[in-house]
């Protein structure tokens, strides 16, 4: 009978000499809480911070203390890795992360190529899920009924006028 030790990540960070992932996490059969370094190895400066997230994630040695860590978070972990390695300082690095993961709402998303709309994407899907209100939450509310105020005489369409008899 196979049994699934399931663990629940608290914290993550990064350790930049020698290079490597920290997970603090909690064994939930056991319920003590553990510390697990993860190298990073073979990234260099000029690496993809994206495809370094990913390997990590999937390495089969990692994957299950890694799968409530998003991936969005190890990408932002090796993007201070690479940082560091172009001799950054950290305010730096930060400044230049939240920029890439800010959505500028006057950016037209349809000059932008494939890569880079689907990150936009991936970003405000995250903003999203961090944002929504579930059944479970403690100031949820089911039926939600908002007046909005009519400052302005509404304008109405040709469209909208017309009789319904006509159909």
């Amino acid at each position: 009978v196979y049994v699934r030790i399931m663990y629940t990540a608290k914290k993550c960070g990064i350790k930049f000499q020698p290079p490597a992932i920290i997970l603090i996490y909690e064994n939930e059969i056991k319920g003590k809480s553990r510390q697990r370094i993860m190298p990073v190895r073979n990234f260099s400066k000029f690496s993809d911070c994206s495809r370094a997230a990913e390997q990590l994630k999937n390495n089969p040695r990692h994957k299950s203390y890694l799968e409530q860590v998003s991936l969005r978070q190890l990408e932002k972990l090796f993007s201070l890795l690479r940082g560091y390695l172009w001799g950054q300082s950290l305010a730096e690095t930060m400044e230049q992360i939240r920029r890439e993961t800010t959505i500028d709402p006057e950016e037209d998303l349809n000059k932008l190529d494939d890569k880079e709309l689907a990150k936009r994407k991936s970003i405000m899907d995250e903003l999203f899920e961090k944002n929504q209100k579930k059944k479970d939450d403690p100031n949820f509310v089911y039926d939600v009924e908002v007046e909005f105020p009519q400052d302005e005489q509404l304008q109405s369409c040709s469209w909208d006028t017309e009789s319904a008899d006509e159909f």
